[in-house]
């Protein structure tokens, strides 16, 4: 049994960690933080929670970061304030699952670019993406939980970036529901603004396309330059992801779907679809990556489609599968389950 914390408990992700943790055989939730609902009942803010586990007995606490003891601390935080708290914790060698970008990228130029931000200091951290990175997450006490889109195309670029059987220039579109807009409303999530709407939006300025280009330029060694265009489509949640490349060398259908059965065999929430395009449907309220389509057009163009809960596999289930490895549980641990079709 472990002790977990969550700092910033209040958004999306907050409340999908308390939904999965609370149903964690393995942890017991310590500290759930929030300055503005300090001494309210959990189950009170979010009512979908109310007679989950303990949840009902738990509130929310205006914690000093120095009384936390917790073996994990999850920090569903917004990107600038992380790098404020995690040191602290990483001080005491409390294990970290941050869901901001403040520590994804090695080079912190980078992160000071795309995110407009002065960064305070680089700490040792790994990517938090499972699939590719799981021993080192095993050692590591700072994991740097990757972002929604980022999670969806790696996962779906990975195989054939690693093989060298497409070129090096990639274009990447994802749909992507409202919720990963984050809790506090705007004019554009604006019911009437984005019912029966899709909207493109930063169409070549999103801040996720460096993450995307760091990480797959790790995996193949070489210069791939990615462009990235998300919209906003008037769903809750959920991300579909498609990916246009271009094949180096001819291919049949049947031998990409094979680099995609080998290079993902033995892992638990990447689902491979041969004869159908995942849907959104299938996904949501999962852990799961569900990744098809592969078709290939008369140019050598290979067109590929993922789909995740941008706030299941695209934030909080991630962070406890990554919590999951860390401790040495089973990494299914209470997030093997079903979408919720239709």
């Amino acid at each position: 049994m472990i002790t977990v914390s969550i700092i910033g408990g209040t958004g999306y992700t907050g409340v999908e960690l308390l939904r999965i943790l609370s149903n964690h055989p393995k942890v017991e939730i310590e500290h759930i933080t929030s300055r503005k609902l300090d001494g309210k009942g959990i189950t009170k803010v979010h009512t979908n929670l109310k007679g989950i586990g303990n949840l009902d007995n738990l509130i929310f606490k205006d914690v000093p970061i120095e009384n936390i003891d917790s073996d994990f601390v999850f920090c569903a935080t917004p990107h600038g304030v992380s790098m404020e708290i995690v040191p602290k914790l990483y001080e005491r060698d409390i294990k970290i699952i941050d869901l901001s970008g403040d520590y994804r990228f090695e080079n912190i130029n980078i992160y000071e670019e795309w995110y407009n931000l002065k960064h305070t200091g680089k700490l040792r951290s790994i990517y938090g993406l499972p699939e590719i990175h799981r021993e080192d997450i095993k050692k590591e006490k700072l994991v740097a939980n990757p972002g929604c889109f980022p999670t969806g195309a790696i996962l779906l670029l990975a195989p054939l970036i690693k093989e060298g059987i497409v070129e090096d220039r990639i274009i990447i579109d994802s749909k992507t529901g409202v919720s990963g807009a984050g809790i506090n409303p705007s004019n554009t999530t604006h019911f009437p603004n984005i019912n029966e709407n899709i909207l493109p939006y930063k169409l070549t300025t999103h801040r996720h396309t460096p993450e995307i280009e760091e990480e797959l330029k790790k995996i193949s060694n070489r210069n791939v330059k990615i462009s990235f265009t998300p919209h906003l489509a008037p769903i809750t949640r959920g991300i579909l992801t498609t990916a246009h490349t271009f094949l180096n060398e001819s291919m049949e259908r049947d031998d990409i779907i094979g680099i995609y059965n080998s290079f993902y065999k033995k892992e638990p929430f990447i689902r491979i679809f041969c004869e159908e395009i995942p849907k959104l449907t299938g996904v949501r309220g999962t852990n799961f990556c569900d990744i098809g389509a592969f078709e290939i057009d008369r140019y050598g163009r290979l067109v590929m489609v993922s789909t995740i809960d941008n706030l299941v596999k695209g934030a909080s289930g991630q962070g406890v599968q990554n919590m999951n490895i860390m401790a040495g549980f089973k990494e299914t641990e209470g997030l093997l389950f079903g979408g919720l079709m239709p």
